[in-house]
Formats: C-alpha cells, structure tokens, sequence
C-alpha cells in the first residue's frame, strides 16, 4: 500500500511539476498546503492502527504473549 501511495505522488509530480506552494490554489489559501501535508503524514499510519485494532479484537487478542510450544493460552 505504501509502494502505491509513492508511486501514485511520483506520477502526481511528474503531471504537476510546479511546486506545491506556488499554486494557484496554494497561493489562495496558504492553510490548504499544510492541511494537505498533515493528511499525507497522519492518514496512513492511522488507518494501520485502526487495522490493527480491528484484527486484535476480531481474533480475541488482548496483546498478551501466548507460549504456542506448550499449548497453553
């Protein structure tokens, strides 16, 4: 997922090529830039925690380390 997110911000550079605060719509609202970067930033490794707490609570898991070899639980 991540390999795609760069992939997709390497093409995005390449079909606009002048820098993000020089815009004209950058250059209208001077705070969309920075709201822009902060999603970039904090998105993805939110939607990782909340896919992992997902997975915890779907599968009982209370983050407790369990010793397999044994087969205890």
């Amino acid at each position: 997922m991540a390999l795609l997110l760069s992939a997709l911000l390497v093409a995005a550079g390449w079909r606009w090529p002048t820098p993000l605060l020089e815009q004209a719509w950058a250059q209208a609202d001077p705070g969309l830039p920075a709201l822009l970067a902060l999603v970039l930033v904090l998105v993805p490794p939110a939607l990782m925690a909340a896919l992992l707490v997902a997975r915890m609570r779907r599968h009982g898991d209370k983050g407790e380390s369990v010793d397999c070899v044994h087969g205890e639980r």
